[in-house]
């Protein structure tokens, strides 16, 4: 084995750092509105819950202000940020042109195992709808996209995707109901139809209007959840 080929491996092996798992559940929690915007946290309050000391609850409160769900403030508590529609949109645009660019690629390399296995990712969501476990169909929805990723021989898009959707989960946990749900599903049945007979035009076009019902939905979300949204212009 080659010296780079034996430093990835030692790369993929390597065991999540303690902050890596205190941002995991901090980052979860806030995006899933565990803790909703406005929530208080004190480095010592949380390495007191999670059995940690300060500085990885430092580091992973700094990793989040970057992302800019935490506002840090020096002698105060440090806060859950508000949503910002601004930042969900700009989420959504470079979500799309990634998916895209990705569905596109698969669908040309997709193995009929892959076919199977995004069918019953598919069944899975809704079984997990009737059974009302919305974490459940969150995870299988983001399982989703990201094995279409993998199909396409690039699943490290997975992760810019995930980076850079996540004010779109905030939101998308508030229209998370049963209906809302439902219709995410049918939409990714829809996906998959087109998927299987490679029909790009469709593909993009079904793709391009899923990842988009956001930025239709948001301002009806923000009005019935205005508390959690950060005080705008009227035009956004």
């Amino acid at each position: 084995m080659t010296r780079d080929l034996k430093l990835q491996a030692l790369t993929q092996e390597r065991s999540p750092s303690v902050t890596d798992v205190v941002y995991e559940k901090l980052y979860n929690s806030i995006v899933s509105l565990d803790m909703p915007p406005g929530t208080k946290l004190s480095e010592a309050d949380v390495a007191s819950k999670l059995e940690v000391s300060r500085q990885p609850v430092r580091d992973a409160f700094y990793r989040l202000s970057q992302q800019g769900f935490l506002l840090i403030r020096p002698q105060r508590a440090t806060v859950v940020t508000k949503i910002s529609t601004a930042a969900v949109l700009k989420a959504r645009f470079i979500r799309t042109a990634l998916e895209l660019e990705t569905i596109c690629t698969a669908m040309k390399q997709a193995t009929a195992e892959d076919i199977q296995a995004l069918e019953d990712n598919i069944d899975g969501q809704q079984r997990a709808i009737e059974n009302e476990k919305r974490d459940e169909f969150h995870e299988l929805d983001d399982a989703l996209h990201a094995k279409i990723c993998a199909i396409a021989g690039h699943p490290e898009v997975w992760t810019l995707i995930k980076d850079n959707k996540a004010h779109m989960d905030r939101v998308r946990y508030l229209s998370l109901n049963n209906e809302g749900s439902q219709i995410a599903h049918d939409e990714h049945a829809e996906i998959l139809k087109a998927f299987k007979s490679k029909n790009k035009h469709n593909v993009i076009e079904l793709m391009r209007a899923h990842l988009n019902r956001i930025a239709d939905s948001i301002h009806t979300i923000r009005a019935a959840h205005i508390e959690f949204f950060e005080e705008e212009d009227r035009e956004n």
